[in-house]
């Protein structure tokens, strides 16, 4: 994976941070970030324990389905798209 803008703009506070106080957006701003990760976290965790019940069942469908939600988050598109964009089939 990546690193998302996100994550970017999250270590650049922080680093910021090391060598003066944050403004109060500034800080604003990475509240927000670390907000948004957490709910990303959350997202991926949940994804992730999915794709094991759909694998332990056997669930292949559900699987797929699975895999493309998490390649939507890690990614932003699903990797079906992202093979068409590649130019792979």
């Amino acid at each position: 994976m990546g690193v998302s803008a996100l994550h970017q703009r999250m270590a650049e506070l922080w680093t910021i941070r090391r060598s003066r106080p944050l403004t109060k957006e500034e800080q604003r701003e990475l509240d927000l970030c670390l907000d948004a990760n957490v709910t990303l976290c959350w997202k991926m965790s949940a994804l992730e324990n999915y794709t094991l019940m759909a694998s332990m069942t056997n669930d292949h469908e559900w699987l797929h389905a699975l895999c493309a939600q998490i390649d939507e988050l890690q990614y932003g598109s699903s990797s079906e798209s992202r093979k068409k964009k590649d130019g792979h089939r």
